[in-house]
């Protein structure tokens, strides 16, 4: 088996519990911006999960799909991936009905030269979304960057913390978090809204943006001195048991995992291949971070370790696995994206 090919075994590994929850779950779920980094590892788990659970079930996968899906998530014969532009009504329109929907679209990157599509896709269209599927029940991605910085030497900002949220990205993140609220109260909608920071597998995320540092020999900015990180396929499972779990107003919930200090992540790769790396800036008394508390007492600890992502992620760079190439600027305190 290839390395993507294990890698994509791992990341659609069903945990008994998200069996459980998906056996509770019932009719169809589409999953809109299934082409994203984290969508067609969701499809692919939501997909063994039935088949575990003995659940049978339509997904629909929704993206701009400018080629033919490559992804092994898309071909199984239980998904159907459709083709669509979201932010043309008319094609949200000829969507087909669902009674589940995931909603994964939104931008992050890109925001400082193109901020209208950004606050298009993070405020105009969720409210696309839910008119078009006022009658079904939705579980959307949002970000723990609605929070402001918060001490580095607390456990993070809750549920119920205020939200300050810090340059134009995370202040459309929180306008969509407001338009689906307002829908979710109008039509009695019920909903799961996620705050997500960060979710990393080998090929992308905070700990592969330090790992290439320290390997490449460049300094790592330590200002953001401390991060959360969750494994991808933990973050998906909560994003299907959330499923259980809607409201109206929305169900809020942090998904992330342990929270981890940069310098220490640095210092573990070092550690493993003799390089000392190399650091610029000092840590500030801030950083960007989020308390998971209530979705350990709802969905459990995440199951995968910060020593075992560490290790995957090491063993990955090792063998020759590639990267994505989107850093996600974990360091960047201004919100500019």
């Amino acid at each position: 088996m290839s390395l993507d090919a294990t890698l994509e075994a791992q990341l659609a590994e069903p945990t008994p519990q998200l069996v459980e929850a998906v056996g509770r779950l019932e009719g169809d779920v589409i999953v809109l911006g299934a082409s994203g980094k984290m969508g067609p590892s969701l499809v692919g788990l939501l997909g063994r999960a039935d088949r575990q659970a003995r659940v049978e079930r339509k997904i629909i996968a929704v993206a701009r799909f400018t080629a033919e899906p490559s992804h092994r998530a898309f071909h199984d014969p239980r998904v159907r991936a459709i083709s669509a532009d979201l932010l043309d009504p008319t094609q949200v329109t000829a969507l087909p009905d669902a009674p589940n929907v995931v909603f994964m679209v939104g931008q992050k990157f890109g925001t400082g030269a193109d901020p209208g599509r950004t606050w298009a896709l993070n405020a105009f269209l969720p409210g696309v979304i839910a008119h078009r599927y006022r009658r079904s029940r939705i579980v959307a991605f949002s970000t723990g960057n609605v929070y402001p910085l918060w001490p580095v030497g607390s456990d993070g900002p809750t549920e119920t913390s205020p939200l300050e949220p810090i340059g134009e990205y995370a202040q459309s993140t929180l306008a969509r978090e407001r338009v689906l609220s307002f829908w979710s109260v109008r039509k009695g909608l019920p909903m799961a809204l996620l705050r997500l920071n960060y979710a990393i597998e080998p090929r992308y995320g905070v700990l592969r943006d330090v790992a290439d540092q320290v390997r490449a020999g460049k300094p790592i900015d330590l200002s953001m001195g401390a991060v959360n990180v969750i494994w991808q396929r933990d973050a998906n499972a909560i994003a299907l048991m959330a499923f259980g779990h809607l409201a109206v107003p929305p169900f809020v919930v942090n998904v992330t995992g342990p929270k981890v200090s940069v310098r220490e992540i640095a210092e573990r790769f070092g550690r493993r291949w003799g390089v000392a790396p190399r650091f610029t800036g000092t840590e500030a008394p801030t950083a960007l971070l989020s308390n998971a508390r209530l979705a350990n007492q709802l969905f459990g600890p995440p199951p995968t370790s910060l020593d075992v992502m560490v290790d995957l992620v090491a063993s990955w760079i090792e063998a020759g696995g590639g990267s994505l190439g989107k850093p996600t600027h974990f360091a960047e305190r201004a919100g500019y994206f």
